[in-house]
């Protein structure tokens, strides 16, 4: 206390000289229209403008949830509409009339698992990507990756947590590809040497039509992908040393420099798959 008061009494002029202050300021605005009605403007204008900043602050933070929300609503949709292909194919591939007799089974083939990435490693030979999910949410190896604009990759490791992804920017990599035009099928491979944005479409026939710009998507002749996703465009073609088949440079649709969300499909039918066609491999 008593240090206190000898602070006090040391600064008594200043204090003084405020108190004289906050007197004179406020006779001036009581009793003074004009000076009372600028500060009002101006308090109203810094008010107005920390309320802006303060809500555009908000709204940026608020974007991650909002894109979640989003990517969550494509992965519901996306899912509906392999099932609604499913079940598309299906009808075609009997000659039904549709009446709501397609079994759940069929329809319900494919899942989405929604997933985020946590380090992007595209600048190497063998790039590597990781996301936040793993075993505990329902990933396994060999589940194919995409994104809202392509295939991204397929599953190799997995832990409780996380999951590593070998991207179409793998040597390792090989996706089987179609024409979506023909159905006219390769495999698609990226080498270290490739661009970022480009991968090479191998062994198209000679005969298979097709132009600069057509849609390049998977194949579904595997477990680990649907038919039908996108995974590019022609960009260009050449001969390739063989008089048999053609390769095209495709435009990968992912961007994977600005490649932040992921969604993994779940074949529910894989293991079914796979194990019949084992048991064939047995009789050769």
């Amino acid at each position: 206390m008593q240090k206190l008061l000898e602070f006090l009494v040391g600064k008594r002029h200043w204090l003084a000289f405020i108190l004289c202050e906050i007197i004179s300021f406020t006779c001036l605005f009581s009793y003074n229209a004009y000076q009372r009605n600028v500060i009002l403007s101006s308090s109203s204008v810094v008010t107005g403008y920390i309320s802006s900043v303060s809500a555009s602050v908000m709204s940026y933070l608020g974007l991650r949830s909002e894109n979640k929300m989003l990517f969550d609503r494509i992965s519901r949709l996306e899912q509906e509409i392999l099932r609604l292909q499913r079940a598309q194919e299906t009808l075609r591939s009997e000659s039904l009339v549709y009446e709501n007799t397609v079994p759940d089974s069929i329809l319900d083939a494919y899942q989405y698992i929604a997933a985020e990435i946590v380090n992007n490693g595209i600048v190497h030979i063998a790039n590597y990507l990781t996301i936040n999910k793993g075993w505990k949410d329902g990933i396994q190896p060999d589940m194919g990756v995409v994104s809202v604009s392509g295939v991204v990759g397929i599953v190799s490791t997995v832990n409780e947590h996380f999951s590593v992804i070998i991207p179409l920017l793998n040597p390792k990599s090989r996706l089987s590809c179609k024409l979506y035009k023909d159905n006219y099928y390769g495999s698609l491979i990226w080498t270290k040497t490739s661009d970022l944005r480009y991968a090479d479409l191998e062994e198209i026939p000679r005969h298979a039509e097709f132009a600069v710009g057509d849609t390049i998507v998977t194949s579904g002749y595997s477990a680990i992908f649907p038919a039908g996703i996108i995974v590019g465009t022609i960009e260009n073609f050449n001969d390739n040393n063989d008089n048999n088949f053609y390769s095209l440079k495709i435009k990968l649709a992912t961007d994977f420099q600005r490649l932040k969300y992921v969604r993994v499909i779940k074949n529910n039918f894989r293991n079914e798959q796979l194990e019949v066609e084992r048991e064939a491999r047995k009789n050769d």
